[in-house]
């Protein structure tokens, strides 16, 4: 099991449940949480990114991009897990994800939201055919520099915009600023892994938006991704309900990846900027429970300080 465990990447886990744990924090601020779609998100959630992470694990091998990579290793290229093992893995996880897909929408418009059902099923489908065309397929979107837009729409706008919807059935405007602000997490962990496999990716034919910028305008780019969440948070959270001490909880984290930031400025190795995937996943994950508890949280506190 442990070499199908790392393959799956679970380090990269906190980052595709931070849209959901937000889109769960606005339902209970909303007054519409409920704790079984909460927990059928989640695991869906967590199904989507094993199967992208086997379905990229496999791509990039059979594609030969993987084979001289920097970092943490793939089971295919390596040897571990045989091409036709991880195939037949990604069709089990298609058919578990689909499973889930069906007992969320189940639990969360049946019966009254029929037509919902109906096209919150295409979006699910459409997050499994993208997880898996990242790198596989005739022309994967990542070897485009697709895959920055991509992420930042199901991992962001969807997740957090789609999430609140399974529970109140309604959109607001005001929540794109929360959807985009882990939208921008998301690119900034894919910008990440594309910066330390620039020089790789160039040699295979793999153009993402970080070779196309090169490594000077990428590492730019991704302080912009770092920075952006902060003022898209700050922002929500005084929209949502105006708190004097939110925007204290968010400076706070902010300046505690600054000295991430600054060490991404300085990294001249590509094979260097592994060390900050797990770090910024994880920053991401804090940044989604910290604006949702901004919203549920500081009211009671701001109360008792009264």
């Amino acid at each position: 099991m442990k070499k199908w465990i790392q393959a799956a990447r679970l380090r990269t886990l906190p980052l595709s449940l931070s849209g959901l744990i937000l889109a769960g924090f606005i339902a209970k601020f909303n007054g519409t949480f409920q704790i079984d779609i909460f927990l059928l998100s989640l695991f869906t959630a967590f199904c989507f990114q094993v199967l992208s992470n086997y379905a990229n694990d496999y791509g990039d091998a059979i594609k030969g991009t993987d084979t001289h990579r920097v970092g943490e290793k793939r089971a295919v290229a390596s040897g571990e897990i045989l091409p036709n093992q991880m195939k037949t893995a990604i069709i089990i996880m298609v058919v578990i994800s689909i499973v889930s897909i069906c007992a969320l929408l189940y639990v969360a418009f049946v019966p009254n939201f029929i037509n919902e059902l109906y096209l919150f099923f295409g979006l699910g489908l459409a997050s499994v055919l993208a997880a898996i065309g990242y790198t596989m397929g005739r022309k994967p979107y990542g070897y485009l520099g697709l895959g920055d837009i991509f992420v930042f729409i199901f991992f962001g706008l969807l997740a957090v915009l789609g999430g609140e919807f399974l529970y109140s059935k309604s959109f607001q405007w005001v929540n794109l600023l929360a959807a985009a602000a882990i939208g921008f997490w998301s690119v900034a962990v894919l910008n990440m892994n594309n910066m330390r496999d620039i020089e790789n990716d160039m040699k295979n034919n793999k153009m993402t938006l970080a070779a196309r910028m090169g490594i000077k305008n990428a590492k730019i780019y991704q302080i912009v991704l770092m920075n952006l969440p902060f003022l898209l948070g700050v922002s929500f959270v005084m929209l949502m309900k105006p708190d004097r001490l939110s925007g204290l909880v968010f400076l706070v984290l902010f300046l505690l990846s600054g000295n991430i930031r600054r060490q991404i400025m300085r990294v001249t190795e590509p094979k260097d900027f592994d060390q900050f995937l797990k770090p910024i996943a994880l920053l991401a994950l804090f940044f989604a429970i910290l604006l949702g508890y901004g919203l549920i949280g500081f009211q009671f506190i701001d109360t008792v300080i009264r």
